[in-house]
C-alpha cells in the first residue's frame, strides 16, 4: 500500500522530537470535490458555498486544535472521472487530512476506491445507500439514505390508505438506486409498485412515461425518485397531463430551486426533507431546531438566500470532521477515522448522528426526516 509523503515541515519537526502532528504552523487541511457546475451544479453549488463560509467562521474561531484549517476545493463538473481524479489529487497532493465531497452517487463511489486503499478519512454528500452499506472502514456520509426516502413516502402513502403506486425514475446513479431500494421495501407498508417506468438524464420530456402510467387505473399514486432538474420536468409533465392522483419526490428534490423550476405544477406535491428547509417551522424543542436556524442565518445573512439540504449535508459533514479532529485531539487518519466511527448524539441540520462500526451514517429517520407537502409555493408541514 502507497504510504503518504510527509511534508518538509514534518520530517523536521520528527528530526528534532516535536510531534509531526501538532505543529502550529501546520494547516488542518480539509479537500473537498463538489459538483458546483454541470447537471448537478444546484447540489453542488450550495455545497461549496456552505463550506467555504463555515471554514472562514471556524478559523475566525481560532481553527482546530489551535491551527487555521486550509480548505481546498476542486469542481469536478459532476463527472465521475473528474472527481476520480480530484480525489486522487487531494489525497497525494494536497496531503488532505479529511476529505468532504462527492455530491453525487456517482461521482462518490468513482472515488471510494481510492480513499480505502490509501487510508484517508471520507465524508460523503451522495444519498444513495450504496455509499455506506455495506460499511467501508474509511467512508462516512451525511445524507439521509434513498432507502430511507423510499420508507418515508411508503409510510405516508401507508396511512392515507394508497395500496397500488407507478414508479418513475431515473436512470443515473441515484434514481436507479433510489428505484431498487423503492422496489425493494414496498412490501412493507403494503404497496404493489403496478407501473415502473424509466428516463434517462438527458431526456427533457417525460409526457410518455406519465401517460402510460395514468393509463393503468389500478395506479392511485405516483413516486418519482431523482434529483436535479428532471424531477421538475416530470412535475409539470404530471400536472399538463391533469392527472388527479397524488405526486410524490423524493428527497433529491428538497430545495428552493425545485419550486422555482416546477412553479404553480408542485401544488400539493408531497416528499420528505431535511429539516434544514423547514428550520423556522419546527417546534422549539426539536433536536434539528437550534442547529438549522444557527446555519440558516449564518448562511442568509452571506449570500441573501435560503440554503438547501444540499448544503445542509456539507454543514454537517464539516462540523462533525471537526468535532471529530477535536476528540482525537490529532489530524492523524486512524486516530480521525476512529472518532468519526464514534460520533454519538450529535444534533446537526439533517438529523442526531450516532455512528458506529455498523454504521458510517448515523441517522434515523425519526430525527433526519420531515414529511411535507408543497402549499401556495412553499413546504408545509405534515403532522400523522
Amino acid at each position: 500500500m502507497m504510504k503518504k509523503t510527509l511534508p518538509v515541515a514534518a520530517l523536521a519537526a520528527a528530526m528534532i522530537g516535536l510531534p509531526a502532528q501538532g505543529m502550529a504552523d501546520d494547516p488542518v487541511r480539509i479537500g473537498s470535490f463538489l459538483s458546483a457546475s454541470g447537471p448537478a451544479s444546484y447540489l453542488g453549488d450550495p455545497q461549496r458555498n456552505t463550506l467555504r463560509l463555515f471554514v472562514d467562521k471556524i478559523n475566525e474561531d481560532g481553527g482546530v486544535l489551535g491551527r487555521d484549517v486550509e480548505w481546498q476545493y476542486y469542481d469536478d463538473h459532476g463527472e465521475a472521472g473528474q472527481a476520480r481524479t480530484f480525489a486522487r489529487r487531494l489525497i497525494a497532493q494536497d496531503q488532505s487530512d479529511i476529505v468532504i465531497g462527492g455530491t453525487t452517487t456517482g461521482a462518490t463511489m468513482a472515488a471510494v476506491e481510492l480513499f480505502q486503499r490509501q487510508e484517508t478519512p471520507f465524508i460523503s454528500l451522495a444519498g444513495a445507500v450504496v455509499v455506506v452499506d455495506p460499511v467501508k472502514e474509511w467512508v462516512f456520509k451525511t445524507p439521509e439514505t434513498d432507502r430511507m426516502a423510499a420508507r418515508q413516502v411508503f409510510a405516508d402513502m401507508e396511512r392515507r390508505g394508497i395500496t397500488k403506486v407507478g414508479l418513475i425514475s431515473g436512470t443515473g446513479g441515484f434514481g436507479a438506486s433510489g428505484r431498487e431500494q423503492a422496489r425493494d421495501v414496498a412490501d412493507e407498508f403494503g404497496i404493489e409498485i403496478v407501473m415502473d417506468e424509466t428516463y434517462s438524464p438527458d431526456d427533457s420530456d417525460m409526457t410518455a412515461q406519465l401517460t402510460r402510467i395514468r393509463g393503468n387505473e389500478d395506479v392511485e399514486a405516483i413516486f418519482n425518485f431523482d434529483f436535479g432538474q428532471a424531477p421538475a420536468i416530470v412535475t409539470r409533465n404530471y400536472a399538463n397531463l391533469g392527472i388527479d392522483r397524488p405526486l410524490y419526490q423524493s428527497h433529491g428534490v428538497a430545495s428552493e430551486g425545485f419550486l422555482e423550476l416546477a412553479g404553480s405544477a408542485a401544488e400539493g406535491v408531497r416528499l420528505p426533507v431535511s429539516p434544514i428547509l423547514v428550520a423556522d417551522i419546527l417546534p422549539e424543542d426539536d433536536p434539528q431546531k437550534a442547529p438549522s436556524m444557527d446555519y440558516l442565518e449564518a448562511y442568509e445573512a452571506e449570500y441573501e438566500e435560503r440554503p438547501s439540504a444540499f448544503g445542509g449535508y456539507a454543514y454537517d459533514a464539516l462540523m462533525i470532521a471537526v468535532d471529530a479532529i477535536e476528540r482525537a485531539g490529532t489530524t492523524d487518519p486512524h486516530a480521525v477515522r476512529d472518532a468519526l466511527e464514534s460520533t454519538s448524539d450529535f444534533d446537526g441540520v439533517t438529523g442526531t448522528f450516532n455512528m458506529t462500526p455498523e454504521d458510517h451514517m448515523g441517522l434515523d429517520i425519526e430525527t433526519s426526516f420531515r414529511m411535507v407537502e408543497i402549499k401556495d409555493g412553499t413546504w408545509s408541514l405534515i403532522e400523522d
